[in-house]
């Protein structure tokens, strides 16, 4: 696992509150939230709730990103662009590939596997644990125009500089040799 701060070259932002009936913040993903190609993986997305968004919030995005896979800019599992700012909960296995229980106005991305849905924890074996940054972003605009096709990381650029708050629970995986 590496030291990479994935928000170390970011404009600093307020903090609030996520939590999961999924997965405890520090704990590992359990293997439901791993990837369906290892035992017991399934693909599914976590339930996440929010609370304590700054004043002025007109959106979110949720993302999920593991700065630890060894690709040199880490790995986009998941994220979601213009979550309604009166919604505050995503059930689990709302990313799955058919979007129905994300909520209406919002959209998947294609992650890093070029797929618009959520893609589960798989460190490859014997590389160590990876941390995965499961992030709540409070926005003060209400849509990113960001196109459907787009990158986690055009949505992350657009993000920048329209962030009022990041809600942060971080996961652990790893892949034994």
């Amino acid at each position: 696992m590496s030291a990479n701060d994935p928000f170390a070259c970011l404009p600093q932002a307020a903090s609030f509150t996520v939590t999961s009936t999924t997965v405890t913040d520090g704990a590992a993903w359990p293997p439901e939230q791993h990837s369906s190609g290892l035992p017991g993986g399934k693909d599914t997305s976590p339930q996440l709730s929010w609370s304590g968004a700054p004043d002025g919030t007109k959106s979110y995005a949720v993302t999920v990103y593991d700065p630890d896979a060894p690709t040199g800019s880490g790995f986009w599992h998941w994220a979601v662009a213009d979550i309604p700012v009166t919604v505050t909960e995503l059930p689990e296995g709302a990313g799955d590939d058919t979007s129905s229980q994300i909520p209406e106005g919002a959209y998947q991305l294609p992650n890093d596997a070029r797929v618009a849905r959520y893609i589960g924890a798989a460190p490859p074996a014997g590389h160590g644990p990876h941390r995965y940054f499961v992030v709540v972003h409070a926005l003060d605009i209400p849509s990113t125009g960001v196109p459907v096709d787009a990158t986690p990381a055009v949505l992350g650029f657009t993000m920048a500089g329209h962030t009022l708050g990041r809600a942060v629970l971080t996961a652990t995986a790893e892949t034994p040799a």
